[in-house]
């Protein structure tokens, strides 16, 4: 090692420990997510009811009105389902849905068979008399009948336009089969005249999706709560809870974090607590459901107790793994090693072991991070467009982190200040400014359904901020537009954290990356502007 490269080590002693840091929380992160979860066992691996959708195809949607899902499909469903489930739960009668009951019915299962209600009269009409029809054949298969499924959540019927439907399907079908409505529980506390024209209450309580989110540590206790509130406020009436459940992936809300280990939890703790009470109960649903995802996000393709090969997520006892496959995140972070090192060689101006333990420990962060984004990809892509600009969004992030590098490693070898590619590092910093502002400025205002994308953004960000607390980024005062990026994105990202009441660790992180690109510009503009008197 020469003399060089050994007296400018001590003046980047903290860089050293924030870059080795970084390369450490890639490795532990992955690490910690393959542990196993010690969880309290469910009281049986069989459930009472599941929400039943067989929309899990690629492309498949209940929205297209010439989709039709095959009698041996549902056939092949059911008789899979009849292992673990004693009921399913339907939510409409076109599509070939209308053969479930019939089939159920040769697995010794039972159906609460909906008929879907919207804003069309007419294919209201058609959905009830096929309703009608269908509970009239096959009575003996149903546990009851639900007419119309959050219709006025999302306010497309009037209460009473409801009323009427509920009570025309009532006058119709067999006395035995009960008819009943579901929506989430706040709306039958706003229109409690809905009570009078069912049999019984069906709500949907589901804690992540609450305006209060509840993290999943309490979240049986919220549903306990609301359901002794909902028997309250409806005495003498029977209220069943229609939805309930927690989503394996998807953006946290708050506290509420989505994921395999939390929703293991919590459908065996409130299986535990149904058990207690001897409630009825359905839980949503058998299997994720891609379609969602349109509507949702990535987390409303992810409710499945199974996945879309109708393969079960978790067990009911024993530990939960999140991640099984851990140590491909530690591959990953020895390909960016090899990677940042092979990128290192090419028209080398610095000399010294400086040089290549940076670039190794920042390819292995920037790997271990790339494949962190790579596996949120996997759930929340929905079209080989999608796919197209997330992997380019990629690579240029990791481009981006590999000029960074250099620059970093031959600062810290006492090399020269300018690198090649140095000038292509000032104007991706103002596309990459502009790139999270632009997040900035969607999760502020439509935030509700969208990842955050840390992945992605952690290579530009930390690097940058690196590279100019190593001096290998310096230039003159910034340009307009990037003084006023650079003021923006510490206001929006404190936002967020603000929109998360604070108690959502990925809002904190985010709110991080915004500081590390913002703050080195911002530094160079006090600076800048602080030598303007001595040049003049």
């Amino acid at each position: 090692m020469s003399s060089t490269s050994t007296q400018s080590r001590p003046p980047y002693r903290p860089l050293w420990i924030v870059l080795s840091l970084l390369a450490l929380a890639g490795a532990w992160w992955w690490w910690q997510a393959g542990r196993p979860v010690a969880l309290p066992d469910a009281p049986s691996s069989r459930i009472a009811c599941v929400s039943y959708a067989p929309y899990r195809e690629p492309d498949e949607t209940p929205f297209d009105p010439n989709a039709f899902i095959s009698p041996e499909r549902i056939d092949a469903d059911l008789r899979a389902l009849s292992q673990r489930f004693d009921c399913v739960r339907t939510y409409s009668q076109g599509q070939g849905l209308a053969a479930v009951p019939a089939i159920a019915g040769r697995y010794g299962m039972k159906v609460l068979m909906g008929i879907w209600l919207g804003r069309d009269p007419a294919a209201n009409a058609r959905e009830v008399q096929l309703g009608i029809a269908t509970a009239k054949a096959h009575p003996e298969a149903l546990r009851g009948v639900i007419v119309g499924n959050e219709v006025l959540l999302r306010g497309e019927l009037s209460a009473a336009a409801l009323a009427a439907y509920a009570r025309e399907v009532r006058a119709a079908i067999p006395a035995a089969v009960p008819v009943s409505y579901a929506d989430v529980w706040e709306f039958w506390l706003r229109y409690p005249q809905m009570a009078s024209a069912v049999d019984y209450l069906t709500i949907h309580i589901l804690p992540y999706w609450e305006d209060q989110p509840v993290p999943p540590e309490h979240a049986v206790r919220h549903v306990a709560d609301v359901y002794a509130r909902m028997r309250q406020a409806f005495p003498g009436r029977r209220v069943m809870i229609g939805e309930t459940g927690w989503p394996s992936a998807g953006r946290p809300r708050r506290a509420a974090r989505a994921s395999v280990v939390n929703e293991a939890r919590y459908l065996r703790e409130f299986l535990a607590y149904a058990g207690r009470v001897d409630m009825p109960y359905n839980v949503i649903e058998a299997f994720d459901q891609p379609w969602k995802r349109l509507q949702e996000g990535t987390v409303g393709g992810y409710w499945g107790i199974f996945d879309v090969e109708a393969r079960p997520k978790f067990s009911m006892q024993g530990p939960v793994t999140e991640v099984p496959r851990w140590w491909l995140g530690w591959l990953a972070g020895i390909g960016g090693s090899l990677l940042f090192a092979l990128a290192g060689t090419w028209r080398r101006a610095w000399r010294g072991m400086p040089g290549w333990a940076a670039l190794k420990l920042a390819g292995f962060a920037s790997g271990s991070a790339l494949a962190w984004q790579y596996r949120q990809m996997l759930y929340a892509c929905r079209s080989p467009f999608e796919w197209g600009v997330s992997l380019l969004a990629c690579l240029l992030a990791l481009a981006t982190a590999i000029l960074l590098a250099r620059s970093l490693a031959a600062r810290l070898c006492g090399g020269a200040h300018a690198e090649p590619g140095r000038p292509w590092l000032q104007r991706l910093r103002l596309g990459w400014l502009f790139a999270l502002a632009w997040f900035d400025l969607l999760l502020v205002f439509d935030g509700r359904y969208r990842d955050f994308p840390l992945g992605l953004f952690a290579l530009p960000c930390a690097g940058y901020a690196l590279a100019a607390w190593a001096g290998a980024v310096r230039g003159a005062q910034p340009a307009l537009e990037q003084r006023f990026l650079a003021l923006c994105l510490p206001l929006l990202g404190a936002v967020v954290v603000a929109q998360e009441a604070g108690l959502n660790t990925v809002a904190w992180l985010w709110l991080g990356l915004n500081l590390a690109l913002a703050a080195p510009l911002l530094l160079a503009w006090r600076d800048a502007r602080g030598l303007q008197p001595q040049q003049a």
